[in-house]
């Protein structure tokens, strides 16, 4: 019976969960407090670029041809 009690090591590293990875904002290694951001200023600046309109994902505008039609396809619906 040499069974070993449990003293919480497992014999291994800890693996992380999540590669470490550069900064978006400025390119140092992210932080796991902060991930995918090394800070939390970075973290701000980029909630900023965000907010302030500086990012946008780009829509692509449909003609008013695509609203008219829409209601003339025939499936019977009212």
């Amino acid at each position: 019976m040499a069974a070993k009690s449990g003293s919480g090591d497992a014999g291994g590293e800890v693996v992380p969960l999540r590669p470490v990875r550069p900064c978006p904002i400025c390119g140092k290694p992210s932080a796991r407090t902060a991930y995918p951001f090394c800070s939390k200023r970075c973290a701000d600046v980029d909630l900023n670029r965000w907010l302030s309109g500086s990012y946008a994902i780009p829509a692509a505008e449909e003609g008013p041809s695509s609203e008219t039609d829409s209601g003339s396809d025939g499936d019977g619906e009212r």
